[in-house]
Parts: C-alpha cells; structure tokens; sequence
C-alpha cells in the first residue's frame, strides 16, 4: 500500500497541482455565490439524491437504483432552468470582471459617514412619518431585485436618502438597495412574504422587508408611515420600535463582524430597550 502510494505521488507534477487548486478554487467561488441562497437548498437536494443512488448502488437495490438515475437525468435537464437566475447572474459578473473580487471594503470614516447618514435619515424620517424601506446588501447578492429598481449608485447621504423617499415623488414607492456606503437602486420591488401569523398592522411596506430577509442575508430597514416606528428584518424577523442609535449599533456590527449571531444581539437589544421604559 506505502510502495502504491509512492508511486502515485511520483507521478504527479507541478502542472497536476496547479490543475487541482484552479478547480478547487472555482468551486469555492461557486460556493460563495451559493451560500445563503436558495439555489444552496437545491445543491443540498442533489447531493442527499446522489448519496441515496450511491447507497444503493452499494447494496445492489436495482428497482431504487433505476428510479434515481432516470431521476438525474431529469433533473440535469432541468438544472438550467431552476437555476437560471444564479446562472445569470454569474456571467454577468464574468463579464464585468466581478466574479473574482469582494465588495469593496469600507474604512472607519466611510463607515461611520454611511452610518450617520441613515441613522440622522432614520429619525427625521421617523418624526415626519415617511414611509421608507431600506435594504442593506450582505453576501448575498441582490442585482434580481435591483434590476427592477432605478440606477442610482449615489454616495449614501442623509439629504438623497429623504428625497428618494419624500412622499409623492417619483421614487418614494419601493425600496432603496444599499451596497457598502452606496445607494445602487431605488424604487425596487421586493418579494412579499408568505408568513400567515403577521400582525394586522403590518402592510405591504413591512411584508416586503420580511419577505427579501426570508430569502437573503440582508438587513431591511423599515420606517413605518402611520406610527413612523422604525424595525429591523433578518432572517424573516421582525423586530420593531427601534431607535436610530439602535440601527447605528446593529448596522455597524454587521459589517464589523458579519458572523454574528443577529437573533442574540437583537434580543438583547430589545431587552435592553424594554428595560429602559
């Protein structure tokens, strides 16, 4: 066994090893662009078949065997349709260069710059009761929801933040995407959410920001029109009666330490705001 696997090590070369990290290292880029998705359920679907088939492969169930690889195929003819939207996406980011680069990174004076802005934005908001929706992007990414939206890619400021939003203008109607300290898009449309045990008080405003959250990592910021209470949505969560220091806090941590675990902080947050009434 040694002497076979000395042999086999003997035989490969510089080439080999560059061929091997090349492949792994697309597929690492693949899995990023997957993660958190919901194309990632789909990759986990296929991966539990292929184990399945290869199990009973293994214990020679040929009735099981025959059903699963018919099943492959199918489902490998329908692999460019189910995935069309990631597909798309990936291309286009070949072709503008992005598939290989991060977004970019923001320093302390950009951070606290976007910070203040959507935190002073926030409140006057707040005050006046103007509806506003404000989707922040994180590892997942957002362009099938930008794509219905207005091109913006403005510099993130406190004044074209409430003139988007002022009330009866062009772009009030639907959500701003917010990518580092840039606002990309304006006016764009987010999924509602088909959750059955809301509140009656929620309306469409609130239902979109649940909704993006359910099938993204994003933070959505909501200011409400009637109350002019401000919630935060993750993860299909919606936490509300938040102050504009509240959101500075939880804004900031999410680009400091994007692992975090949210559904702790918020609590706590939550806990810390009901203990201070």
């Amino acid at each position: 066994m040694l002497l076979q696997l000395q042999g086999l090590l003997k035989t490969i070369s510089i080439l080999d090893v560059l061929d091997i990290l090349v492949v792994a290292y697309f597929l690492f880029r693949i899995y990023l662009m997957l993660k958190n998705t919901r194309a990632a359920t789909l990759v986990k679907g296929l991966l539990v078949l292929a184990v399945i088939l290869f199990i009973s492969k293994w214990l020679n169930l040929h009735v099981i065997t025959w059903l699963l690889e018919k099943s492959m195929t199918v489902v490998m003819v329908a692999l460019p349709v189910v995935f069309q939207p990631e597909l798309r996406r990936a291309l286009e980011q070949i072709g503008r260069g992005r598939l290989f680069h991060k977004h970019n990174e923001l320093d302390e004076k950009e951070l606290e710059d976007m910070l203040n802005a959507v935190t002073n934005a926030t409140e006057i908001m707040s005050r006046r009761k103007i509806g506003a929706l404000m989707v922040f992007e994180r590892e997942t990414g957002l362009e099938e929801r930008i794509e219905t939206g207005v091109p913006i890619d403005g510099l993130i400021s406190d004044s074209l933040l409430l003139n988007i939003f002022e009330p009866d203008t062009p772009l009030h109607d639907g959500a701003v995407v917010i990518r580092g300290n840039r606002i990309v898009a304006a006016s764009c449309l987010l999924p509602l959410t088909e959750a059955r045990n809301l509140s009656q008080e929620l309306g469409t405003r609130h239902r979109s920001a649940i909704g993006i959250s359910e099938q993204s990592d994003a933070l959505v910021l909501v200011v409400s029109e009637e109350t002019g209470t401000i919630s935060l949505a993750r993860n299909g969560e919606l936490h509300r009666y938040l102050t504009g220091e509240d959101i500075k806090s939880l804004l900031r941590a999410a680009v400091v330490q994007p692992s975090l675990n949210w559904k702790q902080v918020i609590n706590d947050k939550i806990k810390e705001i009901r203990g201070g009434k």
